[in-house]
């Protein structure tokens, strides 16, 4: 019985060795270089797998709930089951390995250690730039060099003897007269709304647009919109006005006709009190004693309305003079966050058209030096460099065609003009 149990445990020993064996060679086979040498990075993508040997019952577990593939994501973890986020960015395949097996261990109180293997199922890409003929992005593959990453990208970009410098040249003067053109637009709105804001008649024309012949239409235009916002604003204004005049004179009706209620109530009740006297005397019948209470109760209820619509109108006079208030309020914000608005987009227009200007100029000098190579890039040197971060550091590498190209890399080509 205690030689099966051996033969057992050490067939699954055997097992257990061979997929460590496996694991290892697999993570061997998938990198251009060693596993303590590669980092990881960003967009990486790993195959992770985990089992545990168990000494009592001489058995392995695998541990496929974890096991799966991952991704190193922007915040350069790894998030895996139970375990949670993992830093990966910067740590080789063997480190994080160990890091999941001491995990596992100690979130789940296992008596031996899990055992997990890190393969790289496929690196985070590399970026061509410069002049090539497709720039991007493209899948690392082990033994890239510098070469054959521009092979990726269709090779150096083809030239043309200056025309693509003159398109770029014509691309960005069309792109400087819409942002000119919308910049001037931009200048009259804003004298428009100052004006607006101080209350003056007409709208200055901006000094910058003083010799512009096409700034009169858009100031004309400017001028009209002013002419209809005012008009609607003193139409609600009047309206507005208009409404507290007329319950003015209601509630002044109201209290003239309150006058005269009261004065018919006063005599109506001196009439009454006569007849209560008489009554007294028997010389009243009870009739006209019920008509006078009557009345008196008539003319009470009339003075009640009268008394209830006076307060009514004089509510509404308050509403009306709040409308008011809030009217103005609302078109003077109105104004600043136009204006607010309108000095945003200028600033954002100023940078457009500086930069597209800087892109003429940038044309206009390469379409001559592209017309003096006339052999195009043959005639010129190819500079190679790469771009790599190490440990949070940005480095700049000059490279050659034989250059090695590791994950993550941004291979740019550039071209200098140099002399036959």
């Amino acid at each position: 019985m205690k030689t099966i149990l051996h033969a057992a445990r050490a067939a699954a020993f055997f097992r257990m060795a061979a997929l460590g064996g496996l694991c290892l060679l697999l993570a061997l086979a998938a990198q251009p270089v060693s596993a303590a040498e590669y980092r990881l990075g960003v967009m990486d993508k790993l195959r992770i797998r985990v089992a545990e040997w168990q000494t009592a019952e001489g058995a392995i577990r695998d541990w496929s709930a974890v096991s799966g593939d991952y991704s190193v994501g922007a915040d350069g973890s790894v998030s895996l089951p139970f375990i949670g986020q993992l830093p990966a960015d910067g740590r080789t395949s063997g480190e994080l390995a160990e890091e999941i097996g001491k995990k596992m261990q100690i979130l789940f109180g296992l008596r031996d250690r899990p055992s997990a293997s890190v393969e790289i199922a496929e690196y985070r890409p590399v970026y061509l730039a410069g002049e090539v003929q497709t720039p991007g992005a493209y899948p690392y593959a082990p033994g890239l060099t510098v070469l054959k990453a521009v092979s990726f990208g269709g090779g150096l970009r083809r030239a043309d003897a200056g025309q693509r410098f003159a398109r770029d040249f014509l691309r960005s003067e069309g792109e400087a007269a819409v942002y000119l053109a919308e910049r001037n637009r931009l200048l009259i709105r804003r004298a428009r709304v100052t004006a607006e804001m101080r209350g003056a008649e007409g709208i200055e024309m901006p000094k910058e647009l003083a010799t512009s012949q096409e700034a009169g239409a858009i100031l004309e235009s400017e001028k009209a919109l002013k002419t209809s916002r005012e008009r609607r604003l003193r139409v609600q204004l009047t309206a507005l006005a208009d409404l507290k005049s007329l319950l003015t004179n209601e509630i002044e009706a109201l209290g003239k006709k309150s006058e005269t209620q009261t004065r018919q109530l006063e005599l109506v009740q001196g009439d009454l009190t006569k007849v209560d006297t008489l009554a007294e005397k028997g010389l009243a019948i009870s009739s006209r004693r019920l008509a006078l209470e009557q009345r008196t109760a008539d003319l009470q209820a009339a003075l009640l309305d009268i008394d209830t619509a006076s307060l009514k109108a004089k509510q509404d006079i308050n509403k009306a003079t709040q409308d008011e208030t809030n009217l103005q309020n609302d078109w003077d914000s109105q104004l600043a966050q136009e204006l607010q608005n309108t000095e945003q987009e200028l600033d954002t227009l100023a940078l457009k058209l500086g930069t597209s200007r800087d892109l003429m100029s940038e044309a206009l000098m390469q379409s001559a030096d592209a017309a003096a190579l006339k052999g195009g890039l043959s005639a010129a040197n190819i500079v190679y460099s790469i771009q790599r971060t190490v440990e949070g550091k940005t480095e700049q590498i000059r490279a050659t065609e034989t250059t090695p190209v590791l994950p993550g890399d941004i291979v740019k080509v550039d071209v200098a003009v140099g002399t036959q």
